[in-house]
């Protein structure tokens, strides 16, 4: 069996010859701004992987705002950053340092009465739904490309590629 040590360092060359380099985004809005998405809710965009059609982000819900009701079309995964919200079907409240585990198919309203501020890991379509559960808008990476996109060239910022997976 060959060295281990060998071995990893034939590897490493590998990766380096094909991986994408580590990401790094600043903290600072311009590296990703806020951007408007709903009254009272906005969108700092951390990742676009259009490969696997997922996104990373940190929703930001002011006082008494509200993310439509919505279906996950694959899991979620969110970490509470600042302040609090629920989901009005269930009976539990997020707070700072909760972590969140969505599965596919599952639909639910968010809600804020204080904001606050959570960075969520998409994978796959949401779709936001009406009163009577028919689909009137479906989300995705692929519109949170073209979300983040419109709002720079509106404004003209610079694009950050290092978004971009």
């Amino acid at each position: 069996m060959e060295n281990y040590v060998l071995v990893e360092k034939r590897l490493d060359k590998r990766r380096d010859e094909f991986a994408l380099p580590e990401g790094y985004i600043a903290s600072s809005e311009e590296a990703s701004p806020w951007v408007p998405f709903l009254e009272n809710v906005w969108i700092r965009h951390l990742t676009f992987d259009i490969r696997n059609n997922s996104a990373t982000n940190v929703l930001w819900v002011e006082a008494g705002g509200k993310l439509g009701r919505h279906r996950h079309r694959g899991p979620v995964n969110g970490y509470v950053l600042e302040g609090s919200w629920r989901y009005l079907e269930y009976d539990w409240i997020a707070t700072p340092g909760d972590y969140i585990r969505e599965s596919p198919g599952r639909c639910h309203t968010l809600v804020s009465e204080n904001g606050m501020k959570t960075v969520f890991q998409l994978n796959g379509a949401l779709e936001f739904l009406d009163d009577d559960e028919r689909i009137i808008e479906t989300v995705d990476v692929f519109w949170f490309v073209d979300h983040y996109l419109s709002f720079c060239e509106k404004n003209q910022l610079p694009i950050n590629r290092s978004l971009f997976l």
